[in-house]
């Protein structure tokens, strides 16, 4: 699998994840782009659109450690990051730190607006230092390490909202939506086909249980990590020319002057994005070109990527906030009214 280059394990790595996820096709997309792009991710759906399933497939298909953490309101800075724990052992006694399951290459927070302030401050070390740091000792994280992150939107009681600051350091904000009603019709089948396996190879009595036991193909290698790094080295060398450095400044621009664009825009913003959302869009503009097979940026890769990167960047007023205007409605306007190259 080493041997194989870095495009077609990206897309080798994208086929399998489609086996397990249907209809979420621009979900996965995203899900890459965090990989490549060397990014942390929240994604916001509802419960049951396969948020966490479309995480566990990324992982599953690579050559990595996965960590899951379940955010509840009593989890503890300690439960995230480890804690020193007293050893003796011949009469000597002596503090080793015990780590958490934060080290991990790719580590989801489950419903990661539950846990109180405190967690949430651990967390902000870990994403954007690549750092924990307890006692007063700091340990560095793996070098492949992101946090995927999930939310429901609606569910307010016993969540806490997640600070500005911590919410800057996700390079995109991915929301996951319902389904078209073909997608799930084979998401039916597909899983009523997983169930069926499952009692067959628990079973092996259940009829068809012999023609379940008769070995088949292997599965095919884990996508190794240093497919990701060349491919991350391949998207450093992708060529962004100035009128393209431009624009992603303009687009961020506007959020900041939005009097300036649009009388709309100046009703609706309140505070604009900070320059991680300049960098966030560089990067994911070069990790899109990537993916479709271009040696440079165009307009396209970032109008493709600007919802995700702003939609939590944006401070809407209270103005917006009452006319039911969404964070995708203002970054609609923001493309409209800001001229492409």
């Amino acid at each position: 699998m080493t041997d194989i280059p870095p495009r077609e394990a990206v897309q080798a790595l994208r086929a399998r994840m489609a086996l397990s996820i249907v209809g979420q096709a621009e979900v996965i997309e995203r899900l890459l782009i965090g990989l490549l792009a060397n990014g942390n991710l929240l994604v916001e759906g509802l419960p049951g659109l396969a948020k966490t399933r479309a995480i566990k497939a990324l992982a599953k298909n690579m050559e990595c450690d996965f960590s899951r953490i379940q955010f509840t309101p009593d989890l503890l800075p300690s439960d995230v990051t480890g804690t020193e724990v007293y050893h003796q052992a011949s009469g000597a006694g002596e503090f080793r730190f015990e780590p958490g399951p934060i080290f991990a290459n790719i580590v989801l927070a489950d419903e990661i607006n539950r846990a109180p302030p405190k967690v949430q401050a651990a967390l902000l070390e870990a994403m954007e230092e690549r750092q924990v740091t307890v006692a007063g000792r700091t340990h560095a994280m793996p070098p492949l390490f992101m946090v995927m992150a999930t939310q429901n939107p609606i569910e307010q009681e016993g969540t806490y909202p997640l600070p500005e600051a911590q919410m800057d350091r996700f390079l995109m904000h991915v929301r996951v939506d319902y389904p078209p009603v073909e997608d799930e019709v084979a998401v039916i089948e597909m899983v009523r086909a997983e169930e069926v396996a499952a009692l067959t190879a628990a079973s092996p009595s259940a009829p068809g249980a012999s023609l379940a036991a008769t070995p088949g193909a292997a599965p095919p290698p884990p996508i190794p990590q240093d497919a990701v790094f060349a491919a991350r080295a391949e998207i450093g060398a992708i060529h962004v020319a100035p009128a393209m450095a431009r624009y992603m400044a303009d687009l961020v621009q506007a959020t900041r002057r939005p009097d300036a664009f649009s009388a709309d825009l100046a009703r609706w913003i309140e505070v604009g994005a900070s320059p991680r959302a300049s960098l966030a869009l560089d990067r994911c503009g070069r990790t899109h070109a990537w993916l479709a097979g271009r040696d440079y940026v165009d307009p396209e890769d970032l109008r493709a990527v600007v919802p995700d990167v702003l939609r939590h960047r944006l401070g809407l007023s209270y103005e917006a906030q009452g006319e039911g205007v969404a964070p995708d409605q203002v970054t609609a306007e923001i493309l409209a009214r800001v001229a492409a190259p």
